[in-house]
């Protein structure tokens, strides 16, 4: 159901408009297709009802920025453009951040105050919450536990949560080019250190000079970057069973489904979770099929705290950025990016975000001033003075532009932002639980499995050689769940060591691929193809 005169919560078809302004507005955000409905243009003080400003539903995969200051209404903003086109047909996948996203679950509670101002932009609020599928990363906090491999992953994401430089990760990717070309598969953390470690080793070294081989001194690098990131908890990101993307394509009874990951316990790993939003969208871009422009888009993803994810990246990284949300709008997917200002994203992929709804931003310094300055250039030419009316607007207000249905940008329209039918408060613990005991995806996704990979191999080709025991002056030991829980640190590094040294892991890395599987292969962002 799209926001149209059919929609309960669409404003009626208004009276003609009054002055020029609002005619030229008015026209040029009636679009004939489904419509997101977004509140009614500002004249003066008052929103005049009578100028709905809609964005088109089919132009959602044209993306789009939605900014501004803390506390100027930019959740909001997100959760009526989610609720709308979920409502329409589309999936649709927000991050909560804050945890104030969760009432999109619930539906909202009416009001006489919440009533009257629906009506003075033209909304007929009703009541109604969407189908919603709440997410947790790796199974810390509520929610269907999303993992992934190290394999999947891929070295260009790897490197950004590293937080390596280029030359160091220029050497991740031959070790991943290794593992690749031998069918190794990398399921979780361990197996990627066990990897590099026998790579740099006496007996592995000589396996990466063809291609070019790494030195003691990076690999030691990314060893102990690696360190410290499983020391944040962040190994529990990686393992199986891994999660399939195609789930947040999911509709129910002609409503796409709201996939709602919550975020509240990784708020210490800023880097971590929105890479992971980014292997999302590399996931999705390299399994969906080219369908072109839609009526309705199959997928909606929200990009919160969106600076996060160009903090000190690549130059590599942020070309597959810029490529991904260059070509994924032919898949049928819109990305909006919420963040601050608009200089927060990188110009390349700025350029490509043709919806902006602009919340206040306050010049306090110099910075500021500078920041609001070059927001108002991205907007295209307007009457108004932006400088002047950006940081004047009030919460629930926001300067407007959208890409028409001929594809180009819509006149500025200074807009009053309706009010979500969802709740505006978070769901609660309760309501969370209840949606995630009765999800389907729980029995799939619910229990962590962990699998014989290349860790546990690796360990067993060793133990099983009489040099490896007498080397090492203790008993093999059968895998991870035989190593003792108190082992010293430095002990268990030795011990390790001594088992990559060994000339049988050297000969079961060389046989892995008839062992473990074929070749794999890699998309343009450096994740796993499926085959």
């Amino acid at each position: 159901m799209t926001a149209t005169p059919q929609d309960p919560s669409a404003p009626a078809t208004p009276p003609a408009a009054g002055s020029e302004e609002a005619q030229k507005v008015r026209d040029a955000y009636a679009f004939e297709g489904g419509r997101i409905h977004l509140g009614a243009m500002l004249d003066g003080e008052e929103p005049d009802p009578s100028v709905p400003v809609n964005l088109s539903l089919a132009m959602l995969n044209r993306h789009g920025l939605i900014a501004g200051a803390t506390g100027t209404g930019k959740t909001r903003t997100l959760q009526i453009i989610a609720e709308q086109a979920a409502h329409a047909g589309a999936a649709v996948f927000v991050a909560d951040m804050k945890g104030d996203l969760s009432g999109i679950a619930v539906p909202g509670t009416a009001s006489e105050k919440l009533t009257a101002r629906a009506a003075a932009r033209g909304q007929e609020w009703v009541s109604r919450a969407a189908p919603t599928e709440f997410y947790t990363l790796g199974g810390e906090g509520e929610g269907v536990p999303i993992r992934t491999t190290v394999s999947d992953f891929g070295p260009v994401l790897m490197a950004k949560v590293l937080e390596l430089n280029e030359t160091q990760e220029s050497s991740l990717g031959l070790i991943f080019h290794y593992a690749d070309s031998q069918g190794l598969a990398l399921l979780d953390l361990k197996d990627l250190r066990a990897l590099i470690q026998f790579l740099t080793s006496k007996e592995g070294k000589g396996e990466l000079q063809g291609i070019g081989g790494i030195s003691s001194a990076t690999a030691g690098v990314i060893l102990r970057s690696l360190t410290a990131f499983e020391a944040s908890g962040a190994d529990v990101f990686f393992g199986e069973p891994a999660f399939d993307t195609q789930q947040l394509l999911r509709t129910k009874d002609g409503a796409g489904i709201i996939s709602c990951l919550e975020l509240p316990g990784v708020a210490t790993r800023p880097a971590l979770f929105s890479t992971f939003m980014m292997w999302m969208l590399a996931e999705l871009y390299q399994e969906l099929p080219e369908v072109g422009d839609q009526p309705v888009p199959k997928l909606v993803f929200f990009f919160d705290e969106a600076h996060l994810l160009f903090k000190d990246a690549s130059k590599a990284f942020l070309d597959q950025v810029v490529q991904t949300v260059r070509l994924i709008r032919s898949k049928g997917v819109g990305i909006f990016f919420i963040t601050q200002t608009p200089k927060d994203i990188p110009s390349e992929v700025l350029a490509q975000l043709g919806n902006r709804v602009q919340h206040a931003l306050r010049a306090f310094t110099p910075d500021d001033a500078k920041a609001l300055k070059a927001t108002a250039k991205t907007f295209p030419t307007s009457s108004h003075d932006l400088e002047e009316v950006i940081p004047a607007l009030g919460t629930g207000a926001a300067i407007v532009t959208v890409m028409s249905e001929d594809g180009a940008p819509t006149p500025v329209a200074i807009t009053a932002v309706r009010a979500p039918e969802s709740s505006m408060e978070p769901a609660g613990a309760e309501v969370i639980s209840g949606i995630v005991a009765a999800s389907p995806l729980q029995a799939e996704y619910g229990t962590p499995v962990d699998r014989e990979s290349a860790y546990e191999i690796l360990q067993k080709r060793a133990a099983g050689a009489p040099e490896a025991g007498a080397a090492d002056g203790a008993p093999a030991q059968q895998g991870r769940a035989a190593e003792p829980d108190a082992e010293p640190a430095a002990k268990a590094k030795k011990k390790e060591e001594g088992m990559l040294d060994n000339p049988a892991v050297k000969s079961f890395l060389r046989s892995a691929g008839t062992v473990l599987g074929r070749e794999i292969s890699r998309s343009l962002f450096g994740t796993r193809k499926r085959r």
